[in-house]
């Protein structure tokens, strides 16, 4: 009777952590793609509402060269 309740409890916390993991994981890939194609940079920074001009776009991308996704 009691697994009624601890089932569903231990699958939701199992799921959130997965789910978490798993974003972390997207979200770092993403950001490593983003360092070698200055595409993907200019269109995140249009999403975003700036608009980057070429000098900009240098120091962005040199800044994420020497940021460490990995931990």
């Amino acid at each position: 009777m009691w697994w009624n309740y601890v089932i569903p409890i231990v699958t939701l916390i199992v799921g959130v952590v997965i789910g978490f993991f798993a974003g972390v994981y997207y979200l770092r890939k993403q950001l490593e793609k983003m360092q070698s194609d200055p595409e993907l940079l200019q269109r995140m920074a249009k999403q975003m509402g700036y608009n980057l001009n070429n000098k900009q776009m240098q120091k962005m991308q040199q800044m994420m060269k020497n940021k460490k996704f990995r931990p």
